[in-house]
This record gives C-alpha cells, sequence and structure tokens, in this order.
C-alpha cells in the first residue's frame, strides 16, 4: 500500500497555524518512518521499544506544553493533541507511554509540585532521562478511585505508603510514581522513586490489547517516602481527577489518529482488491461504510480542535473533555471494527494495522474513564444529578 493518506474532508489544516502543522507533520515523519517498522514486531512479542524514549525526548513530545523553564516546549494544546493524533495512529502504546509520561506525571509536579520537585524531575523527564508513571486505580477501584485502600501515615519526616495498585502504564521501567494514598486528613499525591525499600513494580503479562506497551502493578509495603517527596499542593480526590482531566484531551486526539489510519488502509484495501471483477470500492455496501466513517471522522475532527482552542483559551471544561474521549473512542472503535470486516480474513493479520488498532481501542475505551461513566458525567453536568451515587 501507498504511504499514509490523511483523510481531511473539511479542509481543516487551514485551522491549524505554521507551527501546528510543522509539529503534526514532524511526529508523522517520525512515526511513519521510525515506528511503523517495528510495531507488529513489539505487538506480537507483547514488548515495547524502550530504546526509542531518547528519539521521543528529542521530537519534545514528553510534556510539550510544559514552560521552557522547567526543560518542555512551551507547546498549545492544540500542538500537543495534534501529537497525540500522530502517535495513537502509529499505536495506541506510543500514544499511552508519551500521554503517562506528560499528562499524568510531569503535569502533577509542575501543577501541585514545590519547585525543587519541578527543577529536580520535570526537565529530565522532558528528555526522557527519566520516566514516570501514574499510581491511582487499584485492584478494587477503578471507576471510583475515591474508594482508594492505599495508604499513607505520617511517621516523623517521613510518610509510610501500604497498597496496590493496577494496570499501570509505564510502571515497569519508571524511575518515578505519582501514587495517591488516603492520609488522615484526605488524598495526597506522593513522588515515589525507584528503588525504595518495599516499592516494587512487577510487569502484568497476557493482554490482548495493548501489547506494545508495558503495564504493571504497583506494590507498596511500608515505603517509607519523605516529605519532601509529597506534592505540597495534591490535595483531595479533585487533584488526580485534574490529571485525569489532562490525559483524556490527549486521548480524544490520539483515538482519531487510530481511526484515521484505520480508514486510509481500508480506503486504499478497497481500491486495490478485486470482488467480482471489480474493486470492493465500486460496491454499494463498501461505499456506505466509508461514508460514514468519514463523516464520524471528520466530526471527531472538527470537535477535538474546538476542544484544543477552547483549552488554549483556558475555558475548557472536564465535562467538555469527557464528551469528546467519549465519543472520538467510541467512534474510532467502531470504524476499526467495520475496517477490520472490510479487509476480511486480512484484517486479523498484523500484517495489516486496523485488527491491531482493534485490539488496542478495546483499552482505549475502558481506561481514564470508561464509555459509561463518561456518559454519567455528562448527564451529570446537564441534569446537576449524579447518578453514579
Amino acid at each position: 500500500m501507498d504511504a499514509f493518506r490523511q483523510l481531511d474532508y473539511m479542509n481543516l489544516d487551514d485551522e491549524f497555524s505554521e507551527e501546528e502543522l510543522m509539529v503534526r507533520d514532524a511526529i508523522r515523519t517520525w512515526v511513519g518512518e521510525r515506528f511503523m517498522p517495528i510495531v507488529a514486531e513489539h505487538f506480537e512479542a507483547g514488548t515495547f521499544p524502550t530504546e526509542m524514549t531518547k528519539e521521543l525526548g528529542e521530537l519534545g513530545v514528553f510534556g510539550p506544553t510544559v514552560p521552557e523553564e522547567y526543560g518542555g516546549a512551551g507547546m498549545n494544546s492544540v500542538s500537543y493533541g495534534l501529537i497525540c493524533q500522530e502517535l495513537e495512529r502509529g499505536d495506541s502504546g506510543l500514544r499511552s507511554f508519551v500521554s503517562v509520561q506528560g499528562s499524568l506525571v510531569m503535569f502533577p509536579i509542575l501543577a501541585y509540585g514545590s519547585e525543587e520537585q519541578k527543577r529536580e524531575w520535570l526537565p529530565q523527564m522532558a528528555t526522557g532521562e527519566a520516566i514516570g508513571c501514574f499510581g491511582l486505580t487499584e485492584p478494587d477501584f477503578g471507576s471510583n478511585p475515591g474508594g482508594m485502600l492505599t495508604t499513607a501515615k505520617r511517621d516523623g519526616d517521613d510518610w509510610i505508603l501500604n497498597g496496590r495498585k493496577m494496570w499501570i502504564t509505564n510502571g515497569t521501567v519508571s524511575q518515578v510514581a505519582v501514587v495517591w494514598a488516603r492520609t488522615e486528613d484526605g488524598i495526597r499525591g506522593f513522588l515515589v522513586r525507584e528503588g525504595a525499600k518495599g516499592y516494587s513494580a512487577p510487569e502484568q503479562k497476557h493482554k490482548f490489547s495493548l501489547r506494545a506497551s508495558i503495564t504493571s502493578e504497583l506494590v507498596l509495603e511500608d515505603v517509607r517516602v519523605p516529605d519532601s517527596d509529597r506534592l505540597p499542593d495534591a490535595i483531595g480526590l479533585k487533584a488526580p481527577l485534574g490529571c485525569l482531566t489532562q490525559a483524556r484531551y490527549g486521548i480524544a486526539w490520539g483515538a482519531t489518529g487510530a481511526a484515521l489510519a484505520c480508514f486510509d488502509e481500508a480506503l486504499q484495501y478497497a481500491g486495490e482488491r478485486i470482488v467480482f471483477d471489480k474493486p470492493l470500492a465500486g460496491f454499494q455496501l463498501a461505499q456506505k461504510k466509508l461514508a460514514d466513517m468519514a463523516t464520524d471522522i471528520t466530526l471527531a475532527q472538527l470537535a477535538q480542535l474546538r476542544l484544543g482552542r477552547l483549552k488554549d483559551a483556558g475555558k475548557v471544561t472536564p465535562a467538555q473533555v469527557s464528551m469528546f474521549k467519549r465519543n472520538n473512542v467510541h467512534k474510532a472503535l467502531e470504524v476499526s471494527r467495520v475496517c477490520r470486516d472490510m479487509l476480511g480474513a486480512n484484517g486479523i493479520s498484523l500484517e495489516y494495522n486496523v485488527g491491531r488498532h482493534m485490539c488496542n481501542l478495546e483499552s482505549v475505551i475502558t481506561y481514564e474513564g470508561t464509555h459509561d461513566i463518561h456518559t454519567l458525567a455528562i448527564g451529570h453536568e446537564l441534569t446537576g444529578i449524579p447518578a453514579y451515587r
């Protein structure tokens, strides 16, 4: 097949600045030249290409909106969205690796950390010298993080942490974990360093989704954390939920990248595959599927651009982010399933990309708030009534 061709039915490229397009095209080129040739191998092996961490740092994709004084690139939110789109066009595991680093580790350090914590961690995380993970979800508490059982008890100038976290992207390879724990005064955030006594991050295997991604458990058994590694401004459940809003924003863009990849592959395949003496693309059923998918993708593109402009203007709300994390991932998963069907048996082969994206999106629609939870978040915003309580 030919190189990737992006669907731009409404000429949205005209709405991006020259700088935003340069960022997108740089990531698109890197994904095409460096990542796509190896992703199927890593997906099949269940590994992540950690050797590319330095390259990702050089591209400026780790915490790209972090101010330059802390080592970031100081980009706007739309540029970050385009980065997520292009990374997930490669693989959801690649975008997850970058999203966790920037939105779930660098963001809380920037938003809730001390000046010393920012100076220590953000520059080395921006280059990929240090990798981080985010410990909120627990074995029995996913959609209801406020029920967490992990505790932090004060002991002089230290805190003693006990508990377990599950489904943690990057955990096994991280030098620092942002861990959320219950204290006598409510939920607080802590920086747990690699090698701390009683802390371990065993990798979770046997996944059919996000296989080219490192997923871990975090185990904390009387882990001693100095008070200097407590995030001083992370107070209450609102703090980790604020981090999730940042991550969900990137996911809304990223899922569209996966949909774009699937659509382009199916469109090219339909033009080349001969069925009953003519291309598959010449049949009405195939054209209807392509028209429906092109419409859904275009609407997702329009929505995420508006979301990005609102975010850059400081006007975006968590419920707005929920709406398009919910919509864009749902539509991307539907697109991947239709494209897999259009490729027939070839759709389950790693020679093509649609089956891999389809499997990955089954995780993306679950993490950072399930489809149903975002439905209720939007319903709460509309009615003022929290149906999940």
